[in-house]
């Protein structure tokens, strides 16, 4: 099988890419060569786009504290597992908490390192980190992949708060659907949502299937239209029945 997510807000597409920033980089810093690890700093440098926005950590720490309450507030319930709860709301304390101590703008750190921004400033041109351009990044390339690492995980590490917070937001978001089977008939399948408000949509799918999925979605309406993942001709319907499964993910 294989699963699309599809975000419906500012917020979740913000901590789905984070998400896949984060365990990007973490892959190309365990690898030893060095064009892994000068892979690892453009991701370096994404991250550090994407979670420039100002109100990112106030956004977090406020729906982490809202989740907090809303979870506490199940404690009474005796289809609740206490010892998970506590685990869900301890882990949601010390997420909170790492992120209460980062000091100024996330990745600020980054910004204030001046090598670290010149590289950033010539990753943006196409063939822009040559020897020739950057001789001392040419330098630190040929250091020991031990030292290369230590630098990347070092700037990294100021960053992992954040990670640590989205990790757990999506996990209780993902978790707070389920799924149920339908059918797209010739390729489309529409339902209406009678004002039902999603976060996050997941589609599941046989991975056989030659197609994939394009979601428009508000809360009046669904719309899923299978494409044919036909890549060298012009895009188009899957003509044939589609069965999948869709998980409406909504945080309370």
């Amino acid at each position: 099988m294989i699963s699309y997510e599809f975000p419906l807000n500012e917020r979740v597409r913000t901590m789905l890419r984070l998400e896949d920033l984060f365990t990007r980089i973490e892959r190309f810093i365990a690898r030893a060569d060095r064009t892994d690890h000068h892979a690892a700093l453009g991701v370096l440098f994404e991250i550090l786009e994407v979670a420039c926005r100002a109100d990112l950590k106030s956004d977090l720490l406020q729906e982490l504290d809202r989740q907090k309450k809303a979870l506490n507030a199940l404690r009474s319930n005796p289809q609740i597992a206490e010892d998970a709860l506590d685990a869900i709301l301890d882990q949601i304390e010390n997420d909170s908490t790492r992120l209460l101590e980062i000091n100024g703008k996330i990745g600020q750190h980054l910004r204030d390192n001046e090598w670290l921004m010149g590289i950033k400033q010539r990753a943006v041109i196409p063939g822009g980190v040559c020897e020739f351009d950057l001789p001392s990044y040419h330098y630190w390339q040929h250091l020991p992949e031990d030292k290369r690492r230590a630098d990347l995980t070092d700037w990294l590490a100021p960053m992992l708060p954040l990670k640590a917070g989205i990790h757990i937001m999506l996990k209780l978001l993902r978790e707070s659907g389920r799924a149920r089977r339908f059918t797209a008939h010739q390729g489309a399948f529409q339902q209406m949502q009678g004002g039902r408000v999603a976060q996050l949509l997941c589609v599941t799918l046989d991975r056989t299937l030659p197609c994939f999925p394009e979601i428009s979605a508000n809360k009046y309406a669904l719309n899923i239209r299978f494409v044919a993942a036909d890549f060298c001709a012009k895009t188009s319907l899957y003509e044939q029945d589609v069965d999948f499964s869709l998980v409406f993910c909504s945080l309370q």
